[in-house]
């Protein structure tokens, strides 16, 4: 049954897509600072061009079909961590059903025993699996090396035990200064070229030229060309799904936080 729906879905958005404005018409206009940054809208023309050469790209379709917003400006590791598992592990017969966002309204015409919700990992689901607590992502105190204080978020650490307490297997990397450009662009590509293999970055918004501090998101797919990767950003909102410099991708993840630097993790089922 899930297999139909996301045939519709995708025959769906083939058809959009034929009737839709240029792509160039889809795409905002960059700041000053991220055009500095070389940042290049995915829904540009040479954006869609960049996927359409692009040979690492094995799970695009399956992300961009799970695709999933933060709702809260602390979510972007839960909003990541929920499309990722929705992708990797799709075929599960066992997916977390969610009936907190029923109404009293919304149940009273239901067939007895009836069960309208859907199968599926949120936001919310995957931080109740986590060692850190909801109220600790928002900013209760923490002690932190001595030091109490509010810990918003979740940092690389942090992301990678939620992945494993959400049934993912992980490798985690640190870019920190003694880890070369070059390794960390083999590493991710390699990952972006075999299906069922994810990545998930944290980085510094401010070192890509947009606003904001420290953010996660996956990215999903690398154009050699432009030596660029896709980040799908889970704040749509705020900044668009942007082809990212593979050099400043990495320098944004080479930032410090907190306790030790940003960096990656790659994500598969165990």
């Amino acid at each position: 049954m899930r297999s139909v729906v996301k045939i519709a879905g995708w025959f769906g958005l083939a058809l959009m897509l034929a009737f839709a404005p240029a792509p160039a018409a889809l795409a905002r206009e960059l700041t000053a600072t991220e055009a500095a940054a070389g940042l290049t809208p995915f829904a540009s023309d040479e954006g869609m061009a960049r996927l359409a050469r692009s040979d690492a790209k094995a799970n695009f379709a399956a992300l961009a079909n799970q695709f999933e917003a933060e709702y809260l400006g602390a979510f972007c590791g839960p909003a990541s961590a929920a499309m990722l598992l929705n992708a990797a592990l799709e075929d599960s017969s066992d997916l977390p059903h969610d009936r907190s966002r029923f109404r009293p309204d919304d149940l009273k015409y239901l067939p007895p025993g009836a069960d309208a919700t859907l199968g599926r990992f949120t936001q919310d689901s995957v931080i109740e699996r986590a060692k850190k607590t909801r109220a600790q992502v928002l900013g209760e105190p923490v002690t932190i090396n001595g030091k109490t204080r509010p810990d918003f978020g979740f940092q690389l650490r942090q992301l990678d035990e939620m992945l494993h307490a959400n049934g993912l297997a992980t490798k985690l990397v640190v870019v920190d200064a003694a880890m070369p450009e070059a390794q960390v662009r083999v590493d991710i590509v390699e990952a972006l070229h075999q299906r069922g293999r994810y990545v998930i970055a944290a980085f510094q918004r401010k070192a890509l030229g947009e606003p904001g501090f420290g953010h996660i998101s996956p990215l999903a797919a690398y154009d050699k060309a432009s030596d660029s990767f896709l980040m799908l950003d889970v704040n749509p909102a705020h900044v668009d799904w942007m082809w990212v410099p593979a050099a400043a991708m990495v320098t944004a993840m080479r930032t410090f936080d907190t306790v030790e630097n940003r960096g990656y993790i790659v994500v598969e089922p165990k």
